[in-house]
């Protein structure tokens, strides 16, 4: 015990030397809580709901058919979409990697009623959303065929000759220029070409000369959901690719009456040939040229045999026509022009024109000629008489380019 102090005393000093103590703590917590307080702390923001966003937006109607469903999600993480039609079915969609956007696996296509419901989680747990909306109901839809000139549909990698001429027919008329911009040609190496509007249904392609070799071709009619006026749609979109084979010319001169052949630019055959025998008659309401015109002509199709009948032009056979079976005969022309057999005609092959349009070769060379080409493969026509060869009859290569360009529906 300490001299001079009591009991009473010594303990009501300690008393105060905790009280100090006490309010010493409460101090330093004070300044300490500043001093927090200065360095960032700040009171705690109020939690935030997840927002989900629905694409298209609540209540549209007549959606494109070729717009994707989509989900958005703020402040969140999606848990589930379903994006259901009016028959049940559900739209296939994916989720991103976050999940904070889903996106249809497919576009909502034509005539639905769709009825969507999202579930989103954030801080405030889960939220759920629906949406409806419509697509456009068309009041037809249109298709379009991919063809070569001989009007047969692309096949993906067929091959054809390097005078291939790329068709669109379409099974109604439609609007060229709204059409053509979804008609994307493009060509390996790449080569510019330009399309041809015959009539409101066909538009054929090529480019100014002659394909390369080995060009791929490929065309892309991206036409579903594309508006055609008047309630009308494409049908669906489509994309095939083609190869050119090697360079086969055929050049069947009148001057000479030979047909001479290139492969890939060397002369590999000369057959001599009769040719359209010339002039004109009336058979009734009929005007029959007997030339063959003067053009560039593409082989279309061969037949072996094949059944002719001038019939099928106007020409019967109790009016000097015929109907026969030809062997070996390849179509060059869509009224009836054929490289054909005819060993009866073999005196006039290099002398004498005596067809009522074919070019008639000997038996040999017919079948030679037979095995040799494939569609798209080129036959050109020289110094005959009579009117050129026209687009209808597959003369699509006849055409002066500038004239070709002018007949595109953006000129």
């Amino acid at each position: 015990m300490l001299a001079g102090i009591g009991p009473a005393a010594l303990g009501e000093r300690r008393y105060a030397v905790a009280l100090g103590r006490r309010r010493l703590l409460i101090s330093f917590a004070g300044a300490g809580g500043l001093a927090l307080a200065g360095c960032g702390l700040r009171e705690l923001a109020p939690a935030k709901p997840a927002t989900i966003r629905f694409d298209p937006p609540p209540g549209t109607h007549n959606i494109d058919a070729r717009s994707p469903g989509m989900v958005t999600v703020t402040d969140g993480t999606l848990r589930s979409v379903e994006w259901i039609d009016e028959t049940g079915r559900s739209l296939p969609g994916v989720p991103a990697p976050d999940h904070r956007t889903w996106t249809s696996a497919e576009p909502l296509g034509y005539g639905h009623a769709y009825t969507a419901k999202a579930v989103a989680h954030g801080e405030t747990g889960d939220v759920t959303a629906t949406t409806t909306c419509t697509t456009v109901q068309p009041q037809q839809l249109i298709d379009v065929s991919l063809r070569s000139a001989n009007l047969v549909e692309l096949a993906e990698n067929d091959t054809y000759g390097v005078g291939f001429v790329l068709v669109a027919h379409f099974d109604e008329p439609v609007d060229r220029a709204a059409v053509e911009r979804h008609l994307k040609v493009t060509t390996q190496p790449a080569v510019t070409g330009a399309w041809y509007w015959l009539d409101d249904h066909n538009a054929h392609w090529r480019p100014e000369h002659y394909h390369a070799p080995g060009t791929r071709i490929t065309i892309a009619a991206e036409l579903f959901g594309l508006a055609l006026g008047e309630g009308r749609y494409g049908l669906r979109d489509q994309r095939v690719s083609v190869v050119i084979g090697p360079a086969h010319v055929a050049i069947a001169d009148d001057d000479t009456k030979q047909i001479e052949v290139f492969d890939n630019g060397n002369l590999v055959r000369t057959m001599p040939t009769s040719m359209g025998k010339g002039g004109t008659a009336a058979v009734g309401s009929n005007y029959l040229s007997f030339w063959t015109r003067p053009g560039i002509y593409t082989v279309l199709d061969r037949n072996d045999p094949v059944i002719m009948d001038s019939a099928s032009y106007g020409l019967p056979t109790n009016s000097g026509g015929y109907r026969t079976s030809i062997n070996h005969a390849v179509r060059i022309s869509h009224d009836g022009i054929f490289v054909h057999e005819l060993a009866a005609s073999m005196w006039a092959q290099g002398n004498t024109n005596v067809s009522h349009g074919c070019l008639n070769i000997s038996p040999d060379d017919a079948a030679w000629f037979y095995d040799f080409v494939i569609p798209g493969d080129v036959v050109e026509v020289r110094n005959t008489g009579g009117d050129p060869l026209d687009i209808w009859q597959n003369g699509d290569w006849s055409i002066p380019w500038s004239d070709w360009l002018r007949g595109g529906a953006h000129t």
